[in-house]
């Protein structure tokens, strides 16, 4: 019984270990712990509290709630590995009755003190196994500790990226290129540059998808409410004279068409045309 338990423990830790990893590490399109708390989160706001500030709180709300999950779900299936072999696989200091302080909470306690790397000392662990798995917590602990902060390092970049790209897009509208600009070596370097700035946003869905639910709100930052005029750019200069504009134009495409696919797998799944599913991503986040 003892080793089951021991056993229920430990594959927690690996679960969540294996959650980290496939978050920061090696994201993929087959969920996990993250990517279902930042669904039901974005969902939440979105159909289940009414307002703007709902929504733009699910992102960072989303980030606390799964670090917190991780923290949690770490030191409680080390706590599990830990409680079957208490009284007689540790040691305590005087004060401390071992047969008072064995209980599931006292384990937990051990488990905290570990993963947070207080070396308090009080309970320590006697048996050489544990003399050595209590030190893998202490380093799983601060490999979490790490792993949160590369992970907010790496959303909010991209997050930058991507308002960045809305307000090159808002600024070209303003500025109304006509069918002149486009053709002509300007047009294409102009193309040119919002499809490398697309395949970074691109990029980005794919590396930090939790970025996805984050709202840019309803303003010149919002990449859903802006890539259309991208789209209608792209459009134009297809039908343009200028070779390298034509070129650009169709490299512009190819961009779009790169993000749509990766918001159709991974968030949307239309199964539709691009002009649909970025129809969608302006819906899913507030757009008409």
């Amino acid at each position: 019984m003892e080793a089951l338990v021991t056993l229920v423990g430990a594959a927690v830790v690996i679960i969540i270990l294996r959650d980290v990893f496939h978050t920061l590490w090696h994201p993929t399109r087959h969920g996990g712990l993250s990517r279902i708390v930042m669904t039901a989160l974005w969902r939440l706001s979105a159909h289940g509290i009414p307002g703007r500030r709902a929504k733009g709180l699910a992102g960072p709300l989303g980030m606390v709630c799964v670090v917190a999950l991780w923290a949690c779900g770490v030191a409680l299936g080390w706590a599990v590995v830990y409680w079957p072999h208490m009284p007689e696989a540790f040691v305590f200091s005087g004060e401390l009755e071992p047969t008072e302080h064995s209980r599931p909470v006292d384990a937990l306690y051990i488990s905290l003190v570990i993963v947070a790397t207080l070396g308090l000392g009080d309970i320590a662990p006697a048996e050489g196994w544990l003399r050595i798995v209590a030190p893998l917590e202490s380093l799983v602990g601060f490999a979490l500790l790490t792993a949160t902060v590369s992970w907010v390092l790496g959303v909010f970049p991209a997050l930058a990226r991507r308002r960045a790209l809305a307000l090159h897009i808002c600024h070209l509208r303003r500025a109304g290129p006509t069918a002149g600009h486009l053709d002509s070596d300007a047009g294409a370097v102009l193309l040119d540059g919002l499809a490398a700035e697309f395949a970074r946003v691109t990029v980005d869905f794919v590396q930090y998808p939790e970025s996805y639910y984050f709202h840019d709100g309803h303003g010149d930052t919002s990449l859903a409410l802006t890539v259309g005029y991208a789209a209608e750019l792209a459009e134009r200069a297809r039908r343009a004279p200028h070779p390298g504009a034509r070129l650009s134009a169709t490299a512009l495409d190819a961009a779009l068409d790169d993000l749509a696919a990766v918001l159709d797998e991974r968030f949307l799944r239309t199964g539709e045309n691009r002009q649909t599913v970025l129809a969608a991503y302006a819906r899913d986040h507030g757009g008409r």
